[in-house]
């Protein structure tokens, strides 16, 4: 399949007042697989009768599939770089890997909409499929954080967003499609709120009122902009970001919903390795002395047009699961060079 010929999911759409981000993990058996298999061709048919409630709603579902439940539910071949989310731990500060086989990025103008096909995509599993986190995600003021600040400002857009997010004819099985790193973020908001406002835009690199990027000749290498910045060869390495706050006041939970969308995970790992690990090591994202990772999984998406086909192949025996990756918080990544789009 070329990427000309690949229709993509709804991974290049503008930010919504409104989502759930579901994780759900696959039961053994050969029924489980089968009701999986099937949502895959069926799930579009769902969108569009939930969609059809509300035409001005903008409701879309993403959906991506993890190492281990691709191998289970579709075999050989494989995505190139699907692997399981790789831990990285340094010092104090612990990049969870948590279970997820299938996941969800419902988005919608009204959080109605979002809350019926998240019902109607776990009544189609059923049994199937036991949820392993679900998150409902809200617009904060102008695009903004709990913790204060706009996110999203270096977003890509347009062409430039296609070509970070969707893979191309590096991996033409799956051209088209994407891989989607999630992670849930709780901040600790009182002691982050007694920090003085410009403490807290040397930590993030961003003034917090205007969102002006600070300079480089006063903002800390440390920073968090400073650190998700990856460059080579002279030119930046984006992703796809689509992060949304959450939070249960009562519990006094309050947090971030990290989900990066690119064509290489590998961006994505690089920039992990150097808020956890630092760039050089020990030089980490001080927003991590604020906020803690609870989760964290990497995930396939495919093109809608895979989506629907891999419900119409007959399925695939139990396989083997995946050999043990890696734990000593390097990941193994080394350079970026191999990104396709940065050859």
């Amino acid at each position: 399949m070329t990427a000309a010929a690949a229709e993509p999911q709804k991974i290049v759409a503008p930010l919504t007042p409104a989502a759930i981000f579901l994780v759900v993990t696959v039961t053994p058996g050969d029924d489980s697989r089968a009701a999986a298999r099937s949502l895959c061709g069926d799930l579009a048919a769902l969108v569009r009768a939930v969609g059809f409630r509300d035409l001005e709603g903008e409701l879309s579902c993403v959906m991506g599939i993890g190492s281990e439940a691709w191998d289970r539910l579709f075999g050989s071949p494989q995505p190139a770089e699907l692997h399981p989310f790789r831990e990285i731990r340094a010092g104090t500060r612990h990049a969870v890997a948590t279970p997820g086989d299938l996941f969800f990025h419902l988005r919608a103008k009204r959080m109605d909409l979002c809350f019926e096909l998240a019902a109607q995509i776990m009544a189609r599993l059923g049994a199937a499929a036991a949820p392993a986190d679900e998150v409902h995600g809200f617009r904060y003021f102008e695009e903004r954080d709990l913790l204060g600040f706009v996110d999203g400002t270096e977003n890509p857009a347009g062409q430039e967003a296609i070509d970070a997010a969707l893979i191309g004819e590096e991996d033409a099985a799956f051209a088209g499609g994407s891989y989607a790193i999630v992670q849930k973020y709780l901040h600790d908001l009182p002691a982050w709120n007694a920090l003085s406002t410009e403490a807290q835009e040397r930590i993030v690199g961003r003034t917090k009122l205007s969102d002006i990027e600070l300079d480089d000749r006063i903002k800390p290498s440390s920073a968090h902009n400073a650190l998700t910045s990856i460059v080579e060869d002279g030119k930046e390495m984006k992703i796809l970001r689509a992060n949304m706050p959450f939070g249960r006041v009562g519990e006094r939970e309050y947090g971030t919903y990290f989900i990066g969308y690119a064509r290489s995970p590998r961006r994505i790992e690089q920039m992990l390795t150097n808020m956890f690990v630092g760039r050089p090591p020990g030089n980490y994202d001080r927003l991590l002395d604020f906020s803690r990772a609870v989760t964290g999984s990497l995930f396939f998406v495919p093109s809608a047009t895979l989506l629907e086909s891999l419900g119409q192949e007959a399925p695939a025996a139990e396989a083997s699961p995946s050999p043990p990756v890696a734990r000593d918080g390097s990941l193994g990544i080394g350079s970026l060079k191999g990104d396709p789009s940065h050859e």
